[in-house]
């Protein structure tokens, strides 16, 4: 281990049980002031949900870093700064703290906008009793977009929903339990089959506005499009532009770009399209889940193990 070996952690003494006891530990939520000299910091758990700004503050202090672990399933916020982090440290991500919570809201957002539950709510606050007919996800061909963990844990909330076929897009094609993943390259092939698109991919260079104006083209009409990602997976101007066609697509968006969305911002206002505030990994399954990678992560630090969900390499 080298010099530095101080834990920063951005929840608060006695918020997680069970942390090795022979580590000197630092809270630090991204306020101001540090809580001691980042150059003494070996272990950088990254603010939740701060901002980049926040999170790539104490970096260029932190000479004796050697680990950044991210609470968050991306990493698109830190992406800039690996560059400059002393050489040798490993970025380790969140893999399977959000995936509940976020292939939740995938289903509770898919849900909500086939039934047109806004449309109810808005009919409540008038006391209008306003029935209609509306889309069932059941019977409806599914593709998801990004077949991590996450999509996975997507897919295996979708199937007691009697859903149709569900198409699997990830990176690179593989073979996964439920079946076919298929690659990037296949999106265009598969886009014109599914009634419902849900995205999950982590935001990189290669999916950075990956939808776009073509890629929304080829949705069948009447299709929905999901995103629990990142906002910057989609072309907000190409998506702006389609949902007003005649209402011939609808979205459901956990995230934006730009975000936060601005009050003026013409998406508010986009027909058939449902906003929550990047709500995704914000629930009470968040610091369970958190505390058990943290506890695994930093006994496998002390015991010289090799971490796990090592993402980059400094």
């Amino acid at each position: 281990m080298a010099d530095a070996t101080e834990i920063w952690l951005p929840l608060g003494p006695g918020a997680v049980e069970g942390l090795p006891d022979s580590l000197t530990y630092r809270y630090w939520d991204g306020e101001e002031e540090f809580p001691a000299d980042p150059a003494n910091c070996a272990f950088y758990v990254v603010p939740y949900m701060k901002g980049p700004e926040v999170s790539v503050r104490p970096l260029e202090r932190m000479t004796g870093l050697r680990v950044v672990q991210t609470l968050t399933a991306g990493i698109d916020h830190l992406v800039p700064a690996i560059p400059r982090l002393p050489a040798g440290t490993r970025v380790c991500n969140a893999r399977g703290v959000h995936d509940a919570s976020t292939a939740e809201l995938a289903l509770a957002l898919t849900l909500a906008s086939l039934r047109h539950l806004p449309e109810s709510v808005r009919a409540q606050e008038h006391g209008e009793w306003a029935p209609g007919v509306h889309q069932a996800l059941a019977d409806k061909d599914v593709l998801i977009v990004g077949y991590g963990s996450i999509g996975s844990a997507v897919e295996e909330r979708l199937r007691p929903f009697e859903v149709g076929t569900v198409h699997r897009v990830a990176r690179s094609a593989r073979t996964a339990p439920h079946g076919p993943v298929h690659a990037l390259a296949d999106l265009e092939r598969l886009l014109p089959l599914a009634d419902v698109v849900i995205l999950t991919t982590p935001l990189t260079d290669a999916t950075r506005g990956l939808v776009d104006a073509r890629f929304l083209s080829l949705m069948r009409d009447g299709a929905l499009l999901v995103n629990v990602a990142r906002g910057g997976v989609v072309d907000t101007e190409a998506l702006v532009a389609e949902t007003a066609r005649n209402g011939r697509l609808r979205a459901a968006l956990d995230v934006t770009d730009p975000e936060p969305l601005p009050t003026a911002h013409p998406l508010w206002r986009a027909p058939g399209v449902l906003i929550t505030p990047h709500v995704g990994g914000a629930t009470s399954a968040f610091l369970p889940r958190a505390g058990r990678l943290l506890r695994k992560q930093l006994k496998r630090w002390v015991a010289g193990e090799p971490l796990e969900h090592v993402v980059d390499v400094a």
